[in-house]
């Protein structure tokens, strides 16, 4: 009886086996809705395609995953959403640096404290909820 119960904890070793590293890899790969920052936002449009304002960076930042970007100080930053309630410290945004390189444009967040604004580019603000794209990867 042994010999016929070992074939069976093998193949239910080498399937939790398998489980435990494809969740490994899909927690780090991109393409995943990551847990959102804040259930509200506030941009200058609806789709929030349109920047609210520029920024001037007062530090260097780096983001912690890959909702975040990264900001050298002096760099200059269009705001494109202001997260509200518990996200409340966290813009969204470019940097200006990454339009005119070799590098796509990427959009991600950013504390407001390492910011300064210096123009404002709107004059009303659309209060909307976020959604899970604003935190996909």
């Amino acid at each position: 009886m042994r010999g016929k119960m070992q074939p069976v904890v093998s193949l239910a070793a080498w399937t939790l086996c398998l489980v435990v590293l494809g969740a490994g890899g899909a927690s780090s790969a991109r393409g995943e809705v990551m847990h959102k920052l804040a259930e509200r936002k506030l941009c200058a449009d609806e789709e929030c395609s349109h920047p609210i304002s520029m920024a001037r960076a007062l530090a260097d930042y780096t983001g912690p995953d890959c909702r975040f970007i990264n900001i050298r100080q002096g760099q200059l930053v269009y705001i494109y959403g202001k997260l509200k309630g518990k996200g409340r410290n966290f813009w969204q945004g470019t940097v200006q640096g990454d339009y005119f390189g070799e590098q796509s444009t990427t959009l991600g967040f950013f504390p407001k404290s390492i910011v300064k604004e210096i123009q404002y580019l709107g004059t009303e603000l659309v209060e909307m909820p976020t959604v899970d794209w604003d935190f996909y990867c």
